[in-house]
């Protein structure tokens, strides 16, 4: 009863000041459109200024119809080329990991994009970010685990797939007993000992990247077998990292696990490679007690090139939304101070752009 989300998560709104931000466009050309072109939601006048508040799917509108960010496109209702699988992968609890897998799946609707998220934790914290009470408005059936249990079911994935509060944005969510996944598939390896058990969910999302532009995994902090499924399906990799000595040393022995598992795959005739694997410091804080400059200089030795040059600062808007279910995009103007929301929103946007940078290449090509 605590935890249940209540009132029940609402998306934010946008001023027409934020709407030509997200367009790259001025104030005065907005008001322009708004007078002179038709299609474009009007959103709803604020007193006797010109000044408009628009809903987050009124805003999604606009920057797919009047923003130069490039839009995939469509055929038929769906997808031309492939959509993109993107895993947040880390051992550490604390890492942000959820909070920025959340928050990637955002930053790309509010770019026009179409995301899907697949909750893979058995703690279910994303599923909860998403909206859904997990422990009473979730069931095993509404997860993964029919899918594990009958890769071959009519439908796949897509029978689990659920819509959010978060225009553009669905949910396969998860459920504590997602953890009996960890019993099904290596007793079904034992039965079958040819069974590729990493290739469960590699096989179910391809039926979904004609329908989403990205599909976002996040999993549990350990190398379960649905952590192995999300490692083997996945395009790219992100690892939310916090630059403490405890974090950087679970980080190590994550990418030595892994190291371990590509190896045995590889000798069952498999392979993988990634896009791109990127390092994020996040929850930086460079105070004067701080330890995050030494162990930042380690990442770097270590991370080199993977490293991204953006860093997510350490800030009370991030700890206090985690406690009310929310991340900085549900935030509407004026209900946090704009500076203490822009700090940590800017570089995660700026992040987010980056990714998608990098994949409309590839989309431009048809790929």
């Amino acid at each position: 009863m605590m935890l249940a989300p209540r009132p029940r998560k609402m998306a934010p709104t946008f001023t027409s000041a934020q709407v030509a931000e997200l367009c790259g466009i001025d104030r005065i050309k907005l008001n322009n459109l708004l007078a002179t072109r038709e299609g474009l939601p009007q959103g709803v006048a604020q007193g006797s200024g010109r000044s408009r508040v628009f809903t987050l799917a009124e805003a999604r509108t606009w920057v797919q119809q009047v923003s130069d960010i490039y839009q995939t496109p469509l055929h038929t209702g769906v997808r031309d080329a492939d959509g993109k699988v993107l895993l947040v992968a880390n051992f550490k609890g604390g890492s942000t990991k959820t909070t920025t897998t959340m928050c990637l799946a955002q930053g790309l609707t509010l770019r026009g994009r179409k995301v899907l998220l697949i909750d893979l934790d058995p703690q279910a914290s994303l599923t909860e970010l998403c909206g859904l009470y997990a422990e009473k408005e979730v069931t095993e059936d509404s997860t993964v685990l029919p899918f594990i249990y009958d890769p071959h079911m009519e439908g796949g994935l897509t029978n689990f797939v659920q819509e959010t509060y978060w225009d553009g944005l669905d949910v396969i969510p998860a459920h504590p007993t997602l953890f009996s996944a960890e019993f099904h598939i290596p007793g079904t390896v034992i039965k079958n000992p040819g069974f590729k058990f990493w290739d469960l969910l590699r096989q179910g999302v391809e039926s979904l990247r004609k329908q989403y532009d990205y599909i976002i995994l996040d999993t549990a902090p350990s190398l379960s077998y649905l952590t192995i499924n999300a490692l083997m399906a996945a395009d790219a990799m992100v690892m939310p990292l916090v630059p403490e000595s405890l974090d950087f040393i679970s980080s190590v022995s994550f990418w030595s696990l892994f190291s371990d598992l590509a190896h045995t795959i590889m000798e069952r005739g498999d392979e993988k490679t990634y896009d791109f694997v990127s390092v994020l410091l996040s929850k930086v804080d460079y105070g004067k007690t701080s330890s995050a400059p030494v162990v930042r200089s380690w990442v770097q030795r270590t991370y080199k090139d993977w490293v991204n040059a953006l860093e997510v600062p350490a800030s009370s808007a991030m700890s206090n939304g985690a406690l009310a279910m929310a991340t900085v995009f549900d935030i509407s103007k004026g209900d946090l101070a704009d500076k203490t929301v822009a700090r940590v929103r800017q570089p995660l946007s700026d992040y987010v752009r980056w990714i998608d940078d990098l994949y409309v290449e590839q989309w431009r090509a048809g790929k």
